[in-house]
């Protein structure tokens, strides 16, 4: 069988990542750039398109069949990123057309979200399953969701806004212009405003004053819960319940046979995880209360979304 390629571009609010894959699922190439450096989506583009074809020798270029993006906001209908807040480009752009002027060949976009999802039913822990969701903890909170074996993308492309939804009515201002969204509570952006807030309703002493907000990450945190750091303990204490409350609305609304969590905040483990579980199971309803199933992604996190987001290619 001829060894066809495609490409994988995962588009973040702080990095974006791509790959070259070929129909076996390996990842030939891997590239990342700074998303936030690029204020200019046209230079945004030509950087990566100049990166790819780079890499590609003429024989390669020739079995390239079609470049697949997941984006915030990416709309798989009208192939525009629509109104993303966390990217330095608002309003409409049309990036699946302009990756297709640099690259002549065919490209689709989704959600990010989406994306990861795709790549976890292929490649990942939702392999046998059809019904499940994956929440993508990243810069922001979205949701890539499967019913039924698909994908869902709602009547217009924009489903799976999960992040969006009003979980504290009145509460914190979100980049998207709403207040109490889910992601300013449960995100890498969000676990860093509930150090703020847990920090300010104390004096007690913590690894988290040593630090300032803005090089702080969930990593860091993670660390000092680990080396027992109390202060640490209670802010992913406190971000894992407000993460089962939602996922209990996410069992009462889909009823998915798991729900996968995906991103850098995911990688705190049993952190994030055991207080989430134990929030969704108080929270849900009788009916779901024993099929609550709370996993991390099986796949490597750049890894998953090049490899979901070339999926789409393949498609």
């Amino acid at each position: 069988m001829e060894n066809k390629l495609t490409v994988g571009i995962d588009i973040g609010g702080t990095n974006t990542v791509f790959g070259i894959v070929d129909n076996n699922g390996n990842i030939t190439f891997r590239g990342e750039v700074r998303t936030a450096e690029y204020l200019d989506v046209e230079e945004f583009v030509k950087t990566i398109s100049t990166k790819i074809k780079h890499f590609l020798s003429n024989d390669q270029r020739k079995n390239l069949v079609g470049v697949g993006i997941g984006a915030p906001n990416g709309n798989f209908f009208t192939g525009n990123i629509e109104f993303a807040p966390n990217l330095p480009w608002k309003d409409i752009v049309p990036l699946a057309e302009m990756f297709r002027k640099e690259l002549d060949v065919p490209v689709t976009i989704t959600n990010d979200a989406n994306a990861a999802a795709i790549g976890e039913k292929i490649f990942g822990g939702a392999k046998e399953m059809n019904d499940f969701v994956v929440l993508t903890l990243g810069t922001g909170l979205g949701s890539g969701i499967y019913v039924n074996g698909k994908i869902m993308y709602g009547a217009d492309g924009n489903a799976g806004e999960y992040g969006h939804i009003t979980f504290v009515p009145g509460g914190r201002l979100c980049g998207c212009g709403r207040r109490g969204c889910l992601e300013t509570y449960v995100s890498a952006t969000g676990i860093k405003r509930n150090v703020l807030q847990i920090l300010a309703d104390t004096n007690e002493k913590s690894m988290l004053r040593n630090k300032s907000i803005e090089d702080l990450s969930a990593k860091d945190i993670a660390s000092f819960a680990d080396k027992g750091d109390v202060l640490s303990i209670k802010v992913f204490q406190y971000t894992g319940e407000m993460l089962g409350k939602a996922i209990a609305d996410i069992f009462s609304i889909f009823s998915p046979e798991a729900v996968f969590l995906f991103g850098g905040l995911a990688n705190a483990g049993d952190l994030i995880i055991e207080p989430a579980r134990m929030a969704a199971i108080q929270n849900a309803l009788e009916i779901h209360k024993n099929h609550i199933k709370i996993l991390v992604s099986e796949l490597n996190g750049s890894d998953a979304a090049i490899l979901g987001a070339s999926a789409l290619a393949f498609q």
